[in-house]
């Protein structure tokens, strides 16, 4: 049998504060884990969320708030990483 595993990596003091993610310890973190990073709390923008993956290295990102909130939709997210060249799922 196979199994999966992977990392939340999660600031709960950025949580829901839309500063942005941790990125040195995301980076960190990706650097010294040999599991999958998720980055979670603080995303504010777009470019938060690029930036989790192009400077923190994170696998996956959480970015709950700026949906729940109508400031962005999913379709905003997934056609700005794309045009950044993150590879994003249909």
């Amino acid at each position: 049998p196979s199994s999966a595993a992977s990392d939340v990596y999660k600031r709960q003091d950025r949580d829901g504060t839309k500063i942005g993610y941790d990125l040195e310890i995301l980076s960190l973190l990706s650097q010294t884990m040999t599991i999958p990073i998720i980055a979670s709390g603080g995303a504010g923008t777009l470019k938060h969320i690029a930036d989790a993956f192009t400077i923190g290295k994170a696998d996956a990102a959480l970015c709950a708030s700026i949906f729940h909130f109508g400031e962005y939709t999913i379709s905003d997210a997934k056609n700005f990483l794309s045009k950044q060249g993150i590879l994003v799922r249909d």
